[in-house]
C-alpha cells in the first residue's frame, strides 16, 4: 500500500489538471461556436450521433403482424408454417392439434418464443409475440382457438447489412416454401359463418371438406362437364389476361334447376378439382353492409364463395317500387331484410358491389357461385355478365347420367345390360332427379336387386304422375 501511495500524485495536482482541462474545453467550445456556423455545428453533431448509434445497434427489426387491416397477412401464415415445420425442434412451448382426417399434427406457437434460423450464412432471430387486447377485435376472432382478444405478430431481427438479402430473397423463399408444403398436404376447408347476438362478432369457422364428389362421379352430360372443366382451366391460366383488360381475377357461376339435381355435388366437384377452399356464406347471419364487406374480405384467394338459394336468402330488388332514377339498372329499390326483433340493414346492392364493384378487386383467383331453384325469380341485375359469367342448368337425369350412376354405385359398366333399356325409357319419359335414382341404387349391395328396385320405383312414380 505504501508503494502504491508513493506512485499516486498529490490531490492538489489532480485538481489542478482537472481545472486546466475544463478550462481548455470551455475555451475550445467558445472558439468553435464563434468560428463554425450553427447549421454546420448541428450537422457535425448529427453525423457523430448517427455514427455512434450505428456502432451500438447494427440490427434491423421487421414486424410481421397476423392481420393487415381487414385482410389476413400471407407472410405471417407462411412464417408460422415455416418455423413450426422446419424449426419446430427449437420451440419450447407449442400447441399441437389433429383432426380425424388429418395425416399429421398441426404445430403452433403457444406463447412468446424465440427461434433462431440461418439463411446463406445470415443469422436470423424470430420472436413470436402474443398480446392481449383490452378491447377484443371480434372480427379477427381465431376460430381454431377461440382467443378473439389476442393479437399476434412476429419480430424478425438480423444484421442491417443483410437487409437486401433478407427482404428480397429470404422472405420470398419462405413464402414459396410454405406454398409448396400446403400444396402437398392440401386439405380443402369448408368455411361457415359463426355469429352471436352481436353482429360485429361475425367470423369464419372451418372444418375439413370431406365431400367425395368429383367430375368423374358427377351425373351430368359429358359435354356439359367438359365445358365446365375447360372454363375452369381457362380461368386459372388467364391471370395476366385479366390484369391486361383491367378486370378482377374472378369468375361467377349461376347453378339453377330443381332440388336434387346435383348443385351441391357440382360445387364440391369444382372445389376438389381446383383444390380451392369453400366459403359458405349464409346471408341471413349478416345484418349490415359493413359486416358483409368485412366478412368477404376475410375470404382467402384461391377460394369458392357459395351463396345457396339466393332467391330465398335475401329480398330481391322490386322494380315496381319507386326509385330516384328508374333508368339506372344498378340503383334498384332494394328493401332491407327484416327479422322479428329488428330490421336488418344488409342489402343486395352491397353484395353486388363486392362481386363486380370496387371491392371486387380486393382478392384474386376467386370463384363466386350462386344457386337457385327458380332462375326466373332473380333480378336481371344479378344475372348480367361480370356478375354471373356462366349459367349452368342442372337438369333432371338423362340416360347418360343414369349409366354413370350405375357404374359408380353398382360397378355395372355394361351399356347393353338387359334392364337398361326399360329404365332409360322411363327416365326419358319422366322428370327424375339424380338424387332420387342414387337413393334407390344404394338400397342393396346386389346390383340386380338395386336395378330391379329402381325399375319398380320408376314405374310407381309414373303411375302417380298420370
Amino acid at each position: 500500500m505504501a508503494f502504491l501511495s508513493s506512485l499516486m500524485p498529490p490531490a492538489s495536482s489532480i485538481f489542478a489538471a482537472y481545472a486546466s482541462a475544463t478550462t481548455f474545453i470551455m475555451m475550445l467550445q467558445t472558439m468553435l461556436k464563434q468560428l463554425i456556423p450553427a447549421s454546420l455545428q448541428q450537422y457535425i453533431i448529427s453525423a457523430v450521433h448517427h455514427y455512434l448509434w450505428r456502432r451500438v445497434d447494427s440490427d434491423t427489426t421487421v414486424i410481421i403482424e397476423e392481420n393487415d387491416d381487414m385482410i389476413t397477412n400471407e407472410v405471417y401464415g407462411a412464417a408460422e408454417l415455416y418455423l413450426c415445420t422446419k424449426n419446430g425442434r427449437d420451440i419450447q412451448n407449442m400447441k399441437i392439434s389433429k383432426r380425424y382426417s388429418d395425416t399429421d399434427f398441426r404445430v403452433r406457437f403457444a406463447q412468446s418464443e424465440s427461434v433462431v434460423d440461418s439463411f446463406q450464412g445470415i443469422r436470423l432471430v424470430w420472436k413470436f409475440v402474443e398480446k392481449v387486447q383490452e378491447k377484443p377485435n371480434l372480427m379477427y376472432e381465431d376460430s381454431d382457438t377461440g382467443n378473439s382478444n389476442k393479437k399476434r405478430h412476429f419480430k424478425l431481427c438480423f444484421d442491417t447489412k443483410h437487409k437486401a438479402t433478407v427482404l428480397e430473397t429470404y422472405v420470398p423463399y419462405i413464402l414459396e416454401w410454405a406454398n409448396s408444403i400446403r400444396s402437398k398436404r392440401k386439405v380443402i376447408k369448408l368455411h361457415t359463418l359463426s355469429s352471436s347476438s352481436c353482429s360485429s362478432s361475425i367470423s369464419w369457422d372451418r372444418i375439413n371438406l370431406e365431400h367425395p364428389s368429383t367430375f368423374e362421379t358427377l351425373a351430368m352430360e359429358p359435354a356439359e362437364k367438359k365445358c365446365i372443366i375447360e372454363d375452369l382451366d381457362r380461368f386459372l391460366r388467364r391471370k395476366e389476361f385479366y390484369r391486361k383488360v383491367g378486370r378482377a381475377w374472378k369468375r361467377g357461376y349461376l347453378l339453377y334447376g330443381p332440388p336434387g339435381t346435383g348443385k351441391s355435388s357440382l360445387i364440391a366437384a369444382m372445389a376438389n378439382y381446383l383444390k380451392f377452399d369453400i366459403y359458405d356464406l349464409e346471408l341471413s347471419n349478416v345484418r349490415q353492409d359493413s359486416d358483409l364487406r368485412k366478412v368477404l374480405l376475410r375470404t382467402a384467394n384461391k377460394s369458392i364463395l357459395v351463396i345457396e338459394d339466393i332467391d330465398c336468402t335475401v329480398k330481391l330488388p322490386n322494380r315496381n317500387c319507386p326509385t330516384d332514377d328508374d333508368d339506372d339498372d344498378d340503383n334498384e329499390c332494394i328493401p332491407n331484410n327484416s327479422t322479428s326483433s329488428e330490421k336488418q340493414q344488409f342489402t343486395l346492392s352491397a353484395l353486388l358491389n363486392f362481386i363486380d364493384g370496387l371491392w371486387s378487386s380486393c382478392g384474386d383467383e376467386r370463384i363466386i357461385i350462386f344457386t337457385t331453384n327458380k332462375k326466373e325469380k332473380l333480378d336481371p341485375a344479378l344475372l348480367r355478365p361480370g356478375r354471373m359469367d356462366m349459367h349452368i342448368h342442372m337438369s333432371y337425369l338423362t340416360p347418360a347420367g343414369f349409366k354413370l350412376l350405375a357404374s359408380t354405385y353398382l360397378n355395372v359398366n355394361d351399356p347393353d345390360h338387359p334392364r337398361f333399356p326399360e329404365i332409360e325409357g322411363l327416365i326419358e319419359e319422366m322428370k327424375v332427379t339424380p338424387a332420387e335414382v342414387a337413393e334407390e341404387l344404394m338400397k342393396s349391395d346386389n346390383a340386380e336387386t338395386s336395378l330391379e328396385g329402381l325399375l319398380n320405383f320408376l314405374k310407381c312414380k309414373k303411375t302417380k304422375n298420370q
